[in-house]
């Protein structure tokens, strides 16, 4: 039996890439909890790989309260001493402050949009983007759209979303397909 094509940073030897490529990434999001979750972990993943993010992932859930925002907005100074000595997630000072500040932000977008989905889709006209790379190496870091969300996040009061935070965030949540053309799940993704 052939191996399935896939994008070339899915390699098969990591069962945690392989899953998130094969069902997650690229898949278009509306749930504002999960939303908010991907938001969050682009953000701790600044200078990482993503495979550290994938192997904390569930600590952050257990971390984060299972990345509820309005639990995290009111975190305080006490929790977030918890969260520094937390061995199961990033424990960078910025980025927990990046969490709960941007958790204060999301809250203030859904008060505003009705929901943060409704907010976030807008830069798309609310369907994905469908791009059609062959290569890897085609693909780029952002885009006029990521640099759009990227300076109204930050415009909003949002932190650790510059535009290729931005852009990778619209790629792991459907805003965009940059599944490789030649990758079995294109045209799985290109039908939702």
């Amino acid at each position: 039996m052939r191996e399935k094509k896939r994008c070339h940073w899915a390699p098969v030897a990591k069962p945690l890439y392989l899953a998130y490529h094969d069902e997650e990434w690229g898949v278009p999001l509306h749930d504002d909890r999960r939303l908010f979750e991907m938001l969050i972990l682009e953000g701790a993943q600044a200078g990482l790989a993503w495979e550290t993010i994938l192997n904390k992932r569930a600590a952050y859930r257990r971390a984060f309260d299972r990345f509820d925002p309005r639990k995290v907005a009111r975190y305080d100074a006490h929790k977030v001493r918890a969260l520094l000595a937390d061995a199961g997630i990033v424990r960078n000072r910025l980025k927990i402050g990046a969490a709960i500040r941007n958790a204060r932000a999301f809250l203030d977008v859904q008060r505003e949009f009705g929901s943060f989905d409704a907010y976030l889709w807008r830069f798309v006209d609310g369907k994905p983007k469908r791009n059609a790379w062959r290569h890897h190496r085609e693909i780029p870091a952002r885009t006029s759209e990521s640099d759009a969300l990227s300076k109204d996040l930050k415009r909003r009061g949002f932190t650790f979303v510059g535009s290729t935070i931005c852009y990778a965030y619209m790629q792991a949540i459907g805003m965009v397909n940059d599944h490789l053309t030649t990758c079995f799940r294109y045209r799985e993704v290109a039908k939702r």
